[in-house]
């Protein structure tokens, strides 16, 4: 093996407060970015009336609970476990959801929502929202990539030009203001603050392969070819250097890669927390062989475990009794990477379960998207799992 040129971070940290991970963008501020860890004690199911559990729903099923139990009826994507705020990146789950439940009715009223409350003049996602009113406009790019991706994903399912372009003018915005070039390629930056200094701030899990493919082919632009190659070079160096990627890592101009603790530091160890299982998920349903193998690279250190804890070191340790349907997701996705589908089907089957007897929005949505990418095309990459079904 080359030698690697990763290096781990040791000061600064994502903080997590309550179970939750927060990330620290723009002037320094924090921000709620992941889940409620599944809680001791039950909770309330949040699906449709009559269900007993996301592993008994097929995909559009799944998409429908989730829709009837975390969207309102003008498409606000609510938080309801975290206080009832929303973010960009729940409205893009939403979009996604709503394409694979064939639902083009809530998808223009999430998408409608989302034009009339977030979308900033320069075409990107404010952040958060809430109280009646945005309360950060900073744009997340993983909420941006997703919600085109599902803006072009819709205009083809439901013959709809308007969306399409918007989902390409979309597109357009993220090459323009959200990437930037190094020597191992172009990188999707987290947001607008991370294009002001070098190193580059960056997280690994907001690379799509499927994404940056589908986008590519919508508009054109060998831009999006170019984020393909960079993101892949940079989550190699991150998985030659470690077990699991980190949450938060970040990329010299010359090719340097350090997992970090955090997007600004301070705080935790650097870790395998809330975002970066979110990295299997995304490249193991890639269409390109060399994606699905970095998916499958994660599957050592996660195959030993029992079942993973939210939150474990880049080895596989936990640091957390805590438990999330996301890390499931994820060992299923590393585990369909390598031909392991069984194991795969059994961690879909148990994050479902999971997300069912402890409902949270991250962790349900996770559970759609997963289900979706894993096993079916509805969202235009290539299903790992046998048995995918448009």
């Amino acid at each position: 093996m080359r030698p690697a040129k990763v290096a781990v971070a040791a000061v600064g940290a994502v903080v997590v407060a309550g179970g939750a991970a927060v990330l620290a963008v723009g002037g320094g501020e924090t921000h709620d970015h992941a889940e409620q860890a599944a809680p001791s004690g039950s909770a309330p199911s949040m699906l449709s009336s009559g269900t007993t559990a996301l592993a008994d729903l097929d995909v559009p099923e799944q998409a429908a609970a989730f829709l009837d139990g975390w969207v309102d009826d003008d498409g606000r994507v609510v938080r309801r476990d975290e206080g009832g705020d929303t973010v960009s990146e729940g409205q893009a789950y939403g979009l996604l959801a709503a394409v694979a439940a064939d639902d083009e009715e809530s998808f223009d009223a999430i998408w409608d929502w989302t034009t009339a409350e977030l979308v900033r003049d320069d075409g990107l996602l404010s952040w958060r929202w809430a109280d009646g009113e945005v309360v950060d406009d900073e744009p997340a790019s993983d909420a941006d990539l997703d919600a085109a991706r599902a803006l072009v994903l819709a205009g083809d399912r439901f013959g709809r030009d308007d969306l399409r372009a918007d989902g390409t003018d979309l597109a357009d915005v993220i090459t323009d203001r959200l990437t930037v070039e190094t020597s191992l390629g172009r990188i999707l930056l987290p947001g607008l603050w991370a294009a002001e200094t070098e190193p580059y701030a960056y997280n690994p899990s907001y690379a799509s392969p499927a994404a940056f493919d589908l986008l590519g082919e919508a508009t054109g632009d060998e831009r999006w070819a170019e984020l393909n190659e960079g993101s892949a070079a940079v989550t190699t160096e991150l998985l030659d250097a470690t077990a699991l990627p980190p949450d938060w890592a970040q990329v010299h101009e010359d090719g340097l890669v350090e997992a970090m603790p955090g997007p600004l530091g301070g705080g935790d160890p650097v870790q395998y927390g809330y975002d970066a299982p979110r990295l299997a998920l995304r490249y193991a349903e890639s269409c390109t062989a060399g994606d699905v193998q970095l998916a499958g690279q994660t599957y050592a250190a996660l195959e030993r475990l029992d079942e993973p804890a939210a939150r474990l070191d880049l080895g596989g340790g936990p640091l957390t009794e805590d438990r999330s349907p996301l890390s499931l997701t994820a060992r299923a996705a590393a585990a369909a990477a390598v031909g392991e589908e069984q194991a795969g089907r059994d961690d879909l089957d148990g994050a479902a379960a999971l997300a069912t007897e402890h409902p949270t929005y991250y962790g349900q949505a996770w559970v759609v998207l997963a289900s979706a990418m894993l096993t079916t095309d509805t969202l235009g990459g290539c299903a790992p799992l046998s048995g995918a079904s448009s």
